[in-house]
């Protein structure tokens, strides 16, 4: 069953997050991530508003998971640590 990333993201700092974002994406996609939504147009219903929001679909929520602790996502992640406040959850789906 496929399980998606979903990530609410308020950048704080834009350089250094570009740079987590490109490095970012060559580790998802390495773990079969494929971007559904990036940085597109949100409407905020309820909750805390954050200015990007992210959905990446992978295999299986073993595959989101090993995605997260890999070696290249988590140099990757030192770059938007301090760059951003981020919540990021795995969601199984279909």
């Amino acid at each position: 069953m496929a399980a998606y990333w979903i990530a609410h993201v308020e950048v704080t700092d834009p350089d250094a997050y570009a740079e987590y974002a490109s490095r970012a994406t060559g580790a998802i996609e390495a773990h079969g991530g494929e971007f559904l939504a990036r940085a597109t147009r949100t409407i905020w219903l309820e909750g805390n508003e954050r200015e990007r929001n992210v959905v990446v679909r992978f295999p299986s929520v073993e595959d989101a998971q090993a995605c997260y602790h890999s070696e290249a996502y988590q140099e990757a992640l030192s770059y938007a640590r301090d760059a951003a406040n981020r919540d990021l959850c795995i969601i199984e789906g279909s």
